[in-house]
C-alpha cells in the first residue's frame, strides 16, 4: 500500500468522521470508507494520526460536547446524550480526563481547555513534504476588508527557533489551536503570528500562535503563554476564495500571501503599521479559504513605537 493510499484512506476516513459524528459509527463503516479492511483501515489510521479511529471520535465528541455547554442554556446530561454517551457519569468522567476538570464546573468557569483538531492528513503531509498533491482548482481570487478591532490583549505561545507554519508545530506542538480556539470571549479564531520586534520576547523569535480577547479578559492565562496588550486598529483582511479538497489549501495561502506582497494600502489612504500588531495568519478552510489579517492606519497618523 503505497503512502499517498494510506494518506487518502485516512483522509476518507476523517471525513466520515466528522460526516457521522452524531451517529454509531462502526469500524466497518470506517473500514469502508478507507476502502480497506477494518483491520487494517484502523492500522493504518493509527500510523498516519497516532490514534485509533475510536479514540479520534472521543476526542471529537467530547471537544463538542465542550463547545455545547459554553451555550447558556446547555445541560450536562444533554451535551452528554448529543455527544454519543449514553449516561451522565459516563460523559462526566470522560470529560474530566480529557480535559482535567468536569463539566459542570466547565460550564460555570469556561476556562481554556484543548479542543482537539482533527488536522486533515492530506493538508498535514503537503505541509510536511513541501509538495503539491494533485491539481490545484480554485481561482485566485482575494477579497479585502477593513475591521475596525478596539483595544485588545494577544495570549500567545511562542517560538525560539521556527520558522514557518510546521517548524512552529514541531518545536511547540500543535494542541494550541484547540486550547485558543475554546476561549468563547476570542475575537477570532486561533491564529500564527508574525510579530514586530517590539513584541518580540528576549529570548525568543517572531513567530507565535495566539489569539486575541478583549482588553478586560480576565481569566487564568494558559500555562506557558503570555498575554500582551494591542492598541485599537484597523486590520485588512485579505481572503481567498473557497476551495473544494483539502489538499488545495497551500493554494489559497499563497494566493493571499500574493496579494498581501502586492497590496499598495496608500491607493486608499492608507499605510501598512506592524508596530500596532501582528500579522495574523488564520487557519484556512474549504468553505472560507484563507485569510490574513495585516494591520494599517491612515497616511500619516502616528503609531506605537517599534
Amino acid at each position: 500500500m503505497e503512502k499517498q493510499d494510506r494518506i487518502s484512506a485516512v483522509s476518507r476516513m476523517q471525513s466520515y468522521m466528522a460526516e457521522h459524528l452524531n451517529e454509531e459509527i462502526t469500524l466497518e463503516a470506517l473500514g469502508e470508507a478507507a476502502g480497506y479492511s477494518k483491520y487494517h483501515a484502523a492500522r493504518v489510521f493509527k500510523e498516519l494520526t497516532g490514534l485509533t479511529p475510536f479514540q479520534a471520535i472521543r476526542a471529537l465528541r467530547l471537544t463538542q460536547g465542550a463547545a455545547a455547554l459554553q451555550q447558556p442554556r446547555e445541560k450536562v446530561v444533554d451535551a452528554a446524550l448529543a455527544s454519543g454517551f449514553d449516561s451522565h457519569e459516563g460523559f462526566t468522567r470522560a470529560f474530566a480526563r480529557r480535559f482535567a476538570i468536569n463539566p459542570q464546573d466547565y460550564r460555570r468557569k469556561t476556562p481554556a481547555v484543548a479542543w482537539f483538531t482533527a488536522y486533515p492528513i492530506e493538508a498535514y503531509y503537503q505541509l510536511k513534504e513541501g509538495k503539491s498533491m494533485g491539481k490545484v482548482s480554485t481561482p485566485a481570487i482575494v477579497t479585502v476588508t477593513p475591521v475596525e478591532r478596539p483595544p485588545r490583549k494577544l495570549i500567545l505561545k511562542r517560538t525560539v527557533r521556527a520558522t514557518d507554519y510546521l517548524s512552529m508545530c514541531e518545536e511547540v506542538g500543535c494542541d494550541w489551536e484547540g486550547l485558543f480556539n475554546s476561549i468563547p470571549e476570542k475575537l477570532d479564531t486561533f491564529c500564527a503570528c508574525d510579530l514586530p520586534p517590539r513584541l518580540v520576547a528576549p529570548g525568543t523569535g517572531p513567530h507565535a500562535f495566539g489569539v486575541e480577547v478583549p482588553a478586560d479578559y480576565d481569566k487564568p492565562i494558559p500555562a506557558g503563554c503570555d498575554a500582551i496588550d494591542l492598541p485599537a486598529c484597523t486590520l485588512l483582511f485579505f481572503q481567498s476564495a473557497p476551495y473544494e479538497r483539502e489538499a488545495d489549501f497551500g493554494m489559497a495561502y499563497e494566493s493571499v500571501y500574493a496579494a498581501v506582497a502586492a497590496y499598495q494600502p496608500e491607493r486608499y489612504g492608507w499605510q501598512f503599521a506592524p508596530e500596532l500588531g501582528p500579522k495574523c495568519t488564520f487557519a484556512a478552510k474549504p468553505t472560507t479559504g484563507a485569510r490574513q489579517a495585516v494591520p494599517v492606519k491612515p497616511i500619516g497618523q502616528p503609531g506605537a513605537k517599534e
